[in-house]
Protein backbone atom coordinates (compact mmCIF):
# COMPACT_ATOMS: atom_id res chain seq x y z
CA UNK A 1 0.00 0.00 0.00
CA UNK A 2 1.34 3.39 -0.84
CA UNK A 3 1.08 6.00 1.53
CA UNK A 4 -0.96 9.61 0.97
CA UNK A 5 1.37 12.04 -0.35
CA UNK A 6 2.25 14.88 1.77
CA UNK A 7 3.28 18.23 0.37
CA UNK A 8 5.67 20.82 1.86
CA UNK A 9 5.73 24.04 0.74
CA UNK A 10 8.99 26.01 0.28
CA UNK A 11 8.00 28.78 -0.90
CA UNK A 12 7.86 31.23 2.83
CA UNK A 13 10.94 32.80 3.69
CA UNK A 14 10.75 31.38 7.26
CA UNK A 15 11.26 27.94 5.56
CA UNK A 16 14.94 29.10 4.09
CA UNK A 17 18.09 29.23 5.66
CA UNK A 18 21.75 30.65 4.35
CA UNK A 19 24.25 29.06 5.05
CA UNK A 20 28.54 28.21 4.20
CA UNK A 21 29.89 24.85 2.78
CA UNK A 22 33.30 26.28 2.49
CA UNK A 23 32.85 27.73 -0.45
CA UNK A 24 29.78 29.82 -2.19
CA UNK A 25 27.32 30.53 0.16
CA UNK A 26 24.00 28.21 -0.61
CA UNK A 27 20.65 28.07 0.50
CA UNK A 28 18.96 25.46 2.69
CA UNK A 29 15.11 24.78 2.80
CA UNK A 30 12.81 22.55 5.18
CA UNK A 31 13.13 19.14 6.10
CA UNK A 32 10.90 16.57 4.21
CA UNK A 33 10.46 13.87 6.82
CA UNK A 34 9.34 10.31 6.56
CA UNK A 35 7.43 8.04 9.02
CA UNK A 36 9.66 4.95 9.97
CA UNK A 37 9.21 1.82 8.28
CA UNK A 38 7.43 0.20 11.09
CA UNK A 39 3.86 1.47 9.63
CA UNK A 40 4.63 -0.64 6.63
CA UNK A 41 6.35 -1.59 3.53
CA UNK A 42 5.21 0.12 0.99
CA UNK A 43 6.20 3.39 -1.19
CA UNK A 44 5.53 6.67 0.83
CA UNK A 45 6.03 9.70 -1.14
CA UNK A 46 6.54 13.07 -0.44
CA UNK A 47 6.25 16.07 -2.34
CA UNK A 48 7.95 19.67 -2.09
CA UNK A 49 7.00 22.96 -4.21
CA UNK A 50 8.78 26.06 -4.13
CA UNK A 51 10.14 29.32 -6.31
CA UNK A 52 13.44 30.53 -6.99
CA UNK A 53 13.79 34.26 -6.92
CA UNK A 54 16.53 35.61 -9.52
CA UNK A 55 20.06 35.42 -7.83
CA UNK A 56 19.58 32.54 -5.81
CA UNK A 57 22.74 30.79 -4.18
CA UNK A 58 24.32 28.56 -6.83
CA UNK A 59 23.24 25.23 -4.94
CA UNK A 60 20.21 25.09 -2.93
CA UNK A 61 19.62 21.87 -0.79
CA UNK A 62 16.48 19.97 0.22
CA UNK A 63 17.19 17.75 3.22
CA UNK A 64 15.43 15.08 3.68
CA UNK A 65 14.94 12.58 6.62
CA UNK A 66 15.31 8.96 5.60
CA UNK A 67 14.26 6.63 8.41
CA UNK A 68 15.97 3.26 8.84
CA UNK A 69 14.74 0.44 7.13
CA UNK A 70 14.34 2.59 3.61
CA UNK A 71 15.93 0.45 0.10
CA UNK A 72 15.36 2.97 -2.73
CA UNK A 73 15.14 6.73 -2.62
CA UNK A 74 13.71 7.55 -6.07
CA UNK A 75 13.07 11.54 -6.77
CA UNK A 76 11.45 13.13 -9.76
CA UNK A 77 11.23 16.89 -10.41
CA UNK A 78 9.58 19.57 -12.53
CA UNK A 79 10.02 22.98 -13.16
CA UNK A 80 8.31 25.85 -15.12
CA UNK A 81 10.21 27.90 -18.39
CA UNK A 82 8.35 30.77 -18.74
CA UNK A 83 9.06 32.35 -21.74
CA UNK A 84 11.52 35.02 -21.20
CA UNK A 85 12.34 38.57 -23.30
CA UNK A 86 15.07 38.10 -25.78
CA UNK A 87 18.71 38.01 -24.93
CA UNK A 88 17.41 36.96 -21.29
CA UNK A 89 18.33 33.97 -20.11
CA UNK A 90 15.26 31.34 -18.97
CA UNK A 91 15.12 28.50 -16.47
CA UNK A 92 17.59 25.53 -16.09
CA UNK A 93 17.77 23.44 -12.86
CA UNK A 94 19.91 20.70 -11.91
CA UNK A 95 19.52 18.29 -9.44
CA UNK A 96 21.60 15.83 -7.45
CA UNK A 97 21.87 13.78 -4.12
CA UNK A 98 23.86 13.79 -1.22
CA UNK A 99 23.24 10.86 1.69
CA UNK A 100 23.48 11.06 5.35
CA UNK A 101 27.40 12.16 5.11
CA UNK A 102 26.65 15.77 4.21
CA UNK A 103 26.98 18.15 1.65
CA UNK A 104 30.99 19.10 2.94
CA UNK A 105 33.03 20.58 0.27
CA UNK A 106 35.04 17.68 -0.86
CA UNK A 107 33.57 15.31 1.70
CA UNK A 108 31.96 11.76 1.29
CA UNK A 109 28.95 12.64 1.07
CA UNK A 110 28.19 12.52 -2.97
CA UNK A 111 25.65 9.90 -4.26
CA UNK A 112 25.32 11.27 -7.78
CA UNK A 113 24.23 13.93 -10.43
CA UNK A 114 22.67 14.40 -13.62
CA UNK A 115 22.89 18.04 -13.97
CA UNK A 116 19.95 19.11 -16.29
CA UNK A 117 19.97 15.50 -18.27
CA UNK A 118 17.01 13.53 -16.22
CA UNK A 119 14.18 14.34 -14.91
CA UNK A 120 14.51 11.75 -12.29
CA UNK A 121 16.65 9.13 -10.50
CA UNK A 122 16.77 6.72 -8.06
CA UNK A 123 19.65 5.07 -5.68
CA UNK A 124 19.60 1.73 -4.08
CA UNK A 125 22.17 -0.65 -2.57
CA UNK A 126 22.39 -2.55 -5.41
CA UNK A 127 21.83 -0.22 -8.18
CA UNK A 128 21.48 3.57 -9.07
CA UNK A 129 20.22 5.44 -12.00
CA UNK A 130 23.89 6.43 -14.56
CA UNK A 131 25.04 9.38 -12.53
CA UNK A 132 24.59 7.55 -9.25
CA UNK A 133 26.16 5.92 -7.13
CA UNK A 134 24.75 2.34 -6.07
CA UNK A 135 25.54 2.19 -2.09
CA UNK A 136 23.53 1.50 1.03
CA UNK A 137 20.83 3.71 2.19
CA UNK A 138 21.17 4.63 5.61
CA UNK A 139 19.44 6.52 7.88
CA UNK A 140 19.85 10.11 8.69
CA UNK A 141 19.61 13.66 6.85
CA UNK A 142 19.96 13.76 2.98
CA UNK A 143 19.95 16.48 0.66
CA UNK A 144 18.81 16.77 -2.51
CA UNK A 145 21.14 19.23 -4.40
CA UNK A 146 19.31 21.71 -6.66
CA UNK A 147 21.48 23.98 -9.03
CA UNK A 148 20.03 26.62 -10.04
CA UNK A 149 21.74 26.90 -13.52
CA UNK A 150 20.14 30.04 -15.04
CA UNK A 151 16.39 31.82 -13.64
CA UNK A 152 14.20 34.14 -15.06
CA UNK A 153 12.80 36.92 -13.94
CA UNK A 154 9.19 35.80 -12.92
CA UNK A 155 11.46 33.44 -11.02
CA UNK A 156 11.86 29.41 -10.97
CA UNK A 157 9.15 26.92 -9.69
CA UNK A 158 9.93 23.58 -9.26
CA UNK A 159 8.30 20.49 -7.93
CA UNK A 160 9.76 17.58 -6.53
CA UNK A 161 8.67 14.14 -5.52
CA UNK A 162 10.51 11.97 -3.20
CA UNK A 163 9.40 8.33 -3.13
CA UNK A 164 10.95 6.06 -0.20
CA UNK A 165 10.88 2.35 -0.90
CA UNK A 166 11.16 0.30 2.47
CA UNK A 167 12.40 -3.34 2.43
CA UNK A 168 15.75 -5.42 2.60
CA UNK A 169 18.41 -3.81 0.74
CA UNK A 170 20.50 -5.42 -1.73
CA UNK A 171 24.21 -5.88 -1.84
CA UNK A 172 26.83 -3.09 -3.17
CA UNK A 173 28.72 -4.92 -5.94
CA UNK A 174 32.53 -4.55 -5.53
CA UNK A 175 33.68 -2.12 -8.27
CA UNK A 176 35.87 -3.34 -11.03
CA UNK A 177 37.54 -1.08 -13.26
CA UNK A 178 39.43 -1.31 -16.51
CA UNK A 179 43.42 -2.45 -16.65
CA UNK A 180 46.01 0.55 -16.81
CA UNK A 181 47.73 -1.18 -19.65
CA UNK A 182 46.74 -2.43 -23.01
CA UNK A 183 48.98 -3.73 -25.90
CA UNK A 184 51.38 -1.32 -27.15
CA UNK A 185 53.68 -0.65 -29.37
CA UNK A 186 56.71 -0.15 -27.47
CA UNK A 187 57.59 3.64 -27.81
CA UNK A 188 55.25 4.81 -30.04
CA UNK A 189 52.75 7.66 -31.71
CA UNK A 190 49.08 6.88 -29.76
CA UNK A 191 45.99 8.42 -30.22
CA UNK A 192 43.52 9.55 -28.13
CA UNK A 193 40.17 10.82 -27.12
CA UNK A 194 40.06 12.49 -23.49
CA UNK A 195 37.44 14.75 -23.16
CA UNK A 196 33.82 12.22 -23.81
CA UNK A 197 30.11 12.10 -22.24
CA UNK A 198 27.61 9.03 -21.96
CA UNK A 199 24.03 8.27 -20.59
CA UNK A 200 26.26 8.09 -16.78
CA UNK A 201 26.21 12.70 -17.67
CA UNK A 202 24.58 14.36 -20.26
CA UNK A 203 25.26 12.48 -23.27
CA UNK A 204 23.59 9.57 -25.19
CA UNK A 205 25.73 7.46 -26.22
CA UNK A 206 26.12 4.32 -24.32
CA UNK A 207 30.00 3.14 -22.92
CA UNK A 208 29.45 0.47 -25.05
CA UNK A 209 28.57 2.78 -28.32
CA UNK A 210 31.51 4.81 -27.15
CA UNK A 211 34.18 1.91 -27.00
CA UNK A 212 32.90 0.73 -30.61
CA UNK A 213 33.27 4.05 -32.18
CA UNK A 214 36.70 4.91 -30.11
CA UNK A 215 37.93 2.04 -32.08
CA UNK A 216 36.50 2.88 -35.64
CA UNK A 217 37.92 6.50 -35.14
CA UNK A 218 41.59 4.66 -34.80
CA UNK A 219 42.08 5.49 -31.22
CA UNK A 220 44.25 3.64 -29.13
CA UNK A 221 43.26 5.08 -25.71
CA UNK A 222 40.05 7.24 -24.37
CA UNK A 223 39.23 9.15 -20.91
CA UNK A 224 35.94 8.77 -19.04
CA UNK A 225 34.89 12.57 -18.31
CA UNK A 226 31.57 12.66 -17.26
CA UNK A 227 30.32 16.24 -15.70
CA UNK A 228 30.92 16.09 -12.24
CA UNK A 229 30.61 12.42 -11.20
CA UNK A 230 32.75 9.40 -11.30
CA UNK A 231 30.04 6.90 -11.59
CA UNK A 232 30.67 5.76 -15.10
CA UNK A 233 34.54 4.07 -13.69
CA UNK A 234 32.91 0.93 -12.23
CA UNK A 235 31.01 0.29 -15.63
CA UNK A 236 34.03 0.65 -18.30
CA UNK A 237 36.17 -2.91 -17.56
CA UNK A 238 34.19 -5.08 -20.00
CA UNK A 239 35.15 -2.55 -23.13
CA UNK A 240 38.71 -1.84 -22.39
CA UNK A 241 41.06 -4.58 -24.24
CA UNK A 242 44.53 -4.70 -25.61
CA UNK A 243 43.85 -2.27 -28.46
CA UNK A 244 42.02 -0.20 -26.34
CA UNK A 245 43.01 1.64 -23.17
CA UNK A 246 40.66 3.60 -20.79
CA UNK A 247 41.52 6.07 -18.58
CA UNK A 248 39.12 7.04 -15.66
CA UNK A 249 38.43 10.92 -15.00
CA UNK A 250 35.55 13.46 -14.83
CA UNK A 251 34.59 16.64 -16.09
CA UNK A 252 34.40 19.18 -13.19
CA UNK A 253 31.90 21.66 -14.33
CA UNK A 254 31.96 24.98 -11.96
CA UNK A 255 30.33 28.08 -12.52
CA UNK A 256 33.43 29.83 -13.58
CA UNK A 257 34.68 27.00 -16.44
CA UNK A 258 35.06 23.16 -16.98
CA UNK A 259 38.35 21.24 -16.13
CA UNK A 260 38.93 17.92 -17.73
CA UNK A 261 40.77 15.40 -14.33
CA UNK A 262 42.67 13.51 -16.71
CA UNK A 263 43.39 9.64 -15.73
CA UNK A 264 42.51 10.34 -11.86
CA UNK A 265 42.37 6.91 -9.81
CA UNK A 266 39.59 4.62 -10.00
CA UNK A 267 37.06 5.93 -7.80
CA UNK A 268 37.84 9.49 -7.50
CA UNK A 269 34.91 12.26 -7.25
CA UNK A 270 36.33 15.75 -7.64
CA UNK A 271 33.95 18.27 -6.46
CA UNK A 272 33.09 21.26 -8.66
CA UNK A 273 30.81 23.64 -5.91
CA UNK A 274 33.17 26.83 -6.02
CA UNK A 275 33.81 29.61 -8.02
CA UNK A 276 36.68 31.65 -8.76
CA UNK A 277 36.30 34.17 -6.30
CA UNK A 278 35.75 31.48 -3.78
CA UNK A 279 39.91 30.56 -3.73
CA UNK A 280 38.74 26.49 -3.79
CA UNK A 281 40.33 25.25 -7.25
CA UNK A 282 43.78 24.64 -6.17
CA UNK A 283 42.82 22.64 -3.09
CA UNK A 284 40.62 20.35 -6.24
CA UNK A 285 43.11 20.81 -8.87
CA UNK A 286 46.19 19.05 -6.38
CA UNK A 287 43.83 16.40 -5.44
CA UNK A 288 43.43 15.48 -9.04
CA UNK A 289 47.58 15.18 -8.72
CA UNK A 290 47.60 13.62 -5.73
CA UNK A 291 44.81 10.79 -7.42
CA UNK A 292 47.57 10.42 -10.23
CA UNK A 293 45.33 12.66 -12.66
CA UNK A 294 46.07 15.61 -15.35
CA UNK A 295 44.66 19.26 -14.92
CA UNK A 296 43.03 20.12 -18.19
CA UNK A 297 41.07 23.06 -18.78
CA UNK A 298 38.60 22.66 -21.27
CA UNK A 299 37.54 24.85 -23.68
CA UNK A 300 38.47 27.99 -22.29
CA UNK A 301 36.77 30.78 -24.59
CA UNK A 302 33.53 28.58 -25.01
CA UNK A 303 31.10 30.94 -24.94
CA UNK A 304 27.97 29.09 -22.98
CA UNK A 305 26.98 30.32 -19.81
CA UNK A 306 29.29 28.86 -16.85
CA UNK A 307 32.05 27.38 -19.73
CA UNK A 308 34.59 30.00 -19.90
CA UNK A 309 37.82 29.26 -17.95
CA UNK A 310 38.40 32.44 -15.34
CA UNK A 311 40.21 30.32 -12.76
CA UNK A 312 43.81 31.18 -14.58
CA UNK A 313 46.36 28.31 -15.54
CA UNK A 314 48.88 27.94 -12.97
CA UNK A 315 47.64 24.84 -12.29
CA UNK A 316 47.16 23.45 -15.71
CA UNK A 317 49.14 20.32 -17.01
CA UNK A 318 48.12 20.99 -20.45
CA UNK A 319 44.87 22.62 -21.87
CA UNK A 320 42.07 22.02 -24.44
CA UNK A 321 42.92 24.13 -27.14
CA UNK A 322 40.45 22.45 -30.01
CA UNK A 323 37.30 21.05 -29.01
CA UNK A 324 35.50 19.38 -31.19
CA UNK A 325 34.11 20.73 -34.83
CA UNK A 326 36.66 23.50 -35.43
CA UNK A 327 34.92 27.16 -34.69
CA UNK A 328 35.64 30.17 -34.20
CA UNK A 329 36.10 29.87 -29.97
CA UNK A 330 39.11 27.35 -31.03
CA UNK A 331 40.93 30.07 -32.85
CA UNK A 332 40.83 32.22 -30.20
CA UNK A 333 41.80 30.08 -27.57
CA UNK A 334 44.72 28.57 -30.01
CA UNK A 335 46.02 32.20 -30.26
CA UNK A 336 45.65 32.47 -26.34
CA UNK A 337 47.39 29.32 -25.96
CA UNK A 338 50.54 30.73 -28.13
CA UNK A 339 50.32 33.86 -26.42
CA UNK A 340 51.30 31.70 -23.54
CA UNK A 341 53.79 30.35 -25.08
CA UNK A 342 55.44 33.68 -26.08
CA UNK A 343 55.37 34.90 -22.16
CA UNK A 344 57.15 31.70 -21.35
CA UNK A 345 59.84 32.38 -23.53
CA UNK A 346 59.92 35.89 -22.78
CA UNK A 347 60.08 35.40 -19.17
CA UNK A 348 62.74 32.85 -19.78
CA UNK A 349 60.95 30.13 -17.96
CA UNK A 350 61.60 26.30 -19.34
CA UNK A 351 57.95 25.45 -18.02
CA UNK A 352 54.94 25.73 -20.45
CA UNK A 353 51.33 24.09 -20.95
CA UNK A 354 50.99 22.01 -23.68
CA UNK A 355 47.89 22.04 -25.96
CA UNK A 356 45.03 19.31 -26.56
CA UNK A 357 42.23 18.61 -28.91
CA UNK A 358 39.24 16.24 -27.64
CA UNK A 359 36.07 16.08 -28.94
CA UNK A 360 33.54 16.55 -26.50
CA UNK A 361 31.23 14.01 -27.91
CA UNK A 362 27.98 13.70 -26.57
CA UNK A 363 25.14 12.11 -29.11
CA UNK A 364 25.46 12.01 -32.76
CA UNK A 365 26.36 13.40 -34.76
CA UNK A 366 28.84 14.38 -32.64
CA UNK A 367 31.70 12.60 -34.13
CA UNK A 368 34.39 10.89 -31.88
CA UNK A 369 37.81 11.34 -32.05
CA UNK A 370 37.52 14.50 -34.40
CA UNK A 371 40.05 16.33 -33.01
CA UNK A 372 42.33 13.73 -31.47
CA UNK A 373 45.81 14.50 -29.71
CA UNK A 374 48.41 11.54 -31.03
CA UNK A 375 50.75 11.24 -27.68
CA UNK A 376 54.75 9.67 -27.67
CA UNK A 377 54.90 7.68 -24.97
CA UNK A 378 56.64 4.61 -23.77
CA UNK A 379 54.50 2.42 -24.11
CA UNK A 380 50.44 2.26 -24.07
CA UNK A 381 49.83 2.78 -20.33
CA UNK A 382 48.09 5.43 -18.06
CA UNK A 383 51.37 6.55 -16.80
CA UNK A 384 53.48 6.87 -20.12
CA UNK A 385 50.10 8.25 -22.09
CA UNK A 386 50.36 10.99 -19.30
CA UNK A 387 53.89 11.83 -19.08
CA UNK A 388 53.92 12.30 -23.16
CA UNK A 389 50.59 14.80 -22.61
CA UNK A 390 52.74 16.51 -19.87
CA UNK A 391 55.66 17.01 -21.58
CA UNK A 392 53.82 18.38 -25.08
CA UNK A 393 55.17 15.10 -26.30
CA UNK A 394 51.88 15.41 -29.06
CA UNK A 395 50.15 17.04 -31.56
CA UNK A 396 46.49 17.37 -32.40
CA UNK A 397 45.20 16.16 -35.58
CA UNK A 398 41.38 15.84 -36.93
CA UNK A 399 41.32 11.79 -37.63
CA UNK A 400 43.42 9.18 -37.98
CA UNK A 401 43.93 9.86 -41.71
CA UNK A 402 46.49 13.22 -40.65
CA UNK A 403 49.66 12.53 -39.47
CA UNK A 404 52.49 14.67 -38.49
CA UNK A 405 56.54 14.58 -37.98
CA UNK A 406 58.18 17.96 -36.66
CA UNK A 407 61.72 18.05 -36.25
CA UNK A 408 64.46 20.76 -36.03
CA UNK A 409 68.02 20.08 -36.91
CA UNK A 410 71.34 21.93 -35.88
CA UNK A 411 74.35 21.67 -38.51
CA UNK A 412 76.89 18.58 -36.17
CA UNK A 413 73.90 16.59 -35.96
CA UNK A 414 71.94 17.70 -33.03
CA UNK A 415 67.74 16.81 -33.24
CA UNK A 416 64.63 17.85 -31.43
CA UNK A 417 60.55 16.42 -32.04
CA UNK A 418 57.80 17.95 -30.83
CA UNK A 419 58.03 19.07 -27.17
CA UNK A 420 61.35 19.24 -27.08
CA UNK A 421 64.41 21.74 -27.16
CA UNK A 422 67.02 22.01 -29.32
CA UNK A 423 69.77 23.00 -27.35
CA UNK A 424 72.27 25.17 -30.31
CA UNK A 425 74.11 28.71 -30.28
CA UNK A 426 71.66 31.58 -31.02
CA UNK A 427 73.29 32.21 -34.82
CA UNK A 428 73.42 28.58 -35.72
CA UNK A 429 71.32 27.94 -38.69
CA UNK A 430 68.65 25.06 -37.72
CA UNK A 431 66.55 23.41 -40.36
CA UNK A 432 63.04 22.74 -39.51
CA UNK A 433 61.27 20.05 -41.25
CA UNK A 434 57.57 18.87 -41.43
CA UNK A 435 56.52 16.01 -42.55
CA UNK A 436 52.49 15.43 -43.33
CA UNK A 437 50.16 13.41 -44.55
CA UNK A 438 46.53 12.83 -44.66
CA UNK A 439 46.10 16.32 -45.25
CA UNK A 440 44.56 17.30 -48.84
CA UNK A 441 44.97 21.04 -50.48
CA UNK A 442 45.78 22.07 -47.00
CA UNK A 443 48.47 24.96 -46.18
CA UNK A 444 51.17 24.41 -43.74
CA UNK A 445 52.13 27.48 -41.41
CA UNK A 446 55.03 27.53 -39.23
CA UNK A 447 54.28 29.43 -36.89
CA UNK A 448 57.33 31.20 -34.27
CA UNK A 449 57.16 33.36 -31.15
CA UNK A 450 57.17 36.23 -33.24
CA UNK A 451 54.20 34.80 -35.45
CA UNK A 452 53.65 33.08 -39.02
CA UNK A 453 56.77 32.86 -40.49
CA UNK A 454 56.36 30.49 -42.99
CA UNK A 455 53.50 29.63 -45.09
CA UNK A 456 53.16 26.78 -47.66
CA UNK A 457 51.96 26.41 -51.07
CA UNK A 458 48.76 24.05 -50.89
CA UNK A 459 49.47 20.25 -50.71
CA UNK A 460 48.65 17.83 -53.54
CA UNK A 461 45.36 16.35 -53.32
CA UNK A 462 47.56 13.26 -52.22
CA UNK A 463 47.81 14.85 -49.13
CA UNK A 464 51.00 13.96 -48.49
CA UNK A 465 53.82 16.72 -48.48
CA UNK A 466 57.22 17.86 -46.94
CA UNK A 467 57.74 21.45 -45.73
CA UNK A 468 61.51 22.60 -44.83
CA UNK A 469 62.43 26.13 -43.43
CA UNK A 470 65.66 27.41 -41.91
CA UNK A 471 65.89 29.89 -38.83
CA UNK A 472 68.09 30.16 -35.78
CA UNK A 473 67.41 30.11 -32.00
CA UNK A 474 67.67 34.13 -32.24
CA UNK A 475 65.18 34.49 -34.52
CA UNK A 476 62.97 31.81 -33.58
CA UNK A 477 62.76 31.01 -29.86
CA UNK A 478 60.26 28.09 -30.56
CA UNK A 479 58.06 26.70 -33.71
CA UNK A 480 55.12 24.90 -34.50
CA UNK A 481 53.15 23.96 -37.09
CA UNK A 482 49.51 24.31 -38.52
CA UNK A 483 47.96 22.76 -40.89
CA UNK A 484 44.69 24.00 -42.50
CA UNK A 485 42.17 23.41 -44.64
CA UNK A 486 41.53 26.70 -47.81
CA UNK A 487 39.66 29.26 -46.50
CA UNK A 488 35.83 29.93 -47.73
CA UNK A 489 36.51 33.55 -48.00
CA UNK A 490 38.37 36.32 -47.06
CA UNK A 491 41.40 36.97 -44.75
CA UNK A 492 40.65 34.63 -42.24
CA UNK A 493 42.89 31.19 -42.00
CA UNK A 494 41.10 28.21 -42.96
CA UNK A 495 39.96 25.50 -40.15
CA UNK A 496 42.82 23.32 -38.58
CA UNK A 497 43.28 19.84 -39.65
CA UNK A 498 45.99 19.35 -37.28
CA UNK A 499 48.85 21.59 -35.11
CA UNK A 500 51.74 20.39 -33.17
CA UNK A 501 53.32 21.99 -29.80
CA UNK A 502 56.55 23.85 -30.26
CA UNK A 503 59.96 22.92 -30.93
CA UNK A 504 62.01 25.11 -29.04
CA UNK A 505 65.29 26.30 -30.15
CA UNK A 506 68.21 27.46 -28.14
CA UNK A 507 70.21 26.71 -25.07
Amino acid sequence: MCEDDHENDHAGIGRRAVFVTGAAAALTLSTVSFASAAGGTGPRTRTVRGTLPPGSPDFVYVPVEVPRGVREIHVAYTYDRPTVPAGTQGNALDVGLFDERGTDLGGRGFRGWSGGARTEFFVRADDATPGYVPGPVRAGTWHIALGPYTVAPQGLSYEITITLTYGEQGETPRPVYPPERARGRGRAWYRGDCHLHSEYSDGRYTLAEIARLARAAGLDFINSSEHNTHSAHAHWAGLAGDDLLILLGEEVTTRNGHVVALGTDPGTFVDWRYRARDNRFGRFARQIRRAGGLVVPAHPHATCIGCNWKFGFGEADAVEVWNGAYTPDDEVALADWDGMLVASVRDGRRDWIPAMGSSDSHRSPDVIGRPQTVVLADDLTREAIQEGIRAGRSYVAESSRVSLSLTASGGRGEHAGIGERLRVDADTPVTVRLEVTGAPRCTVRLVTDQGVLFTSDPLPVSGAGTVQWRTTASYAAYVRAEVRHEAAAGPLPGALAAFTNPVFLGS
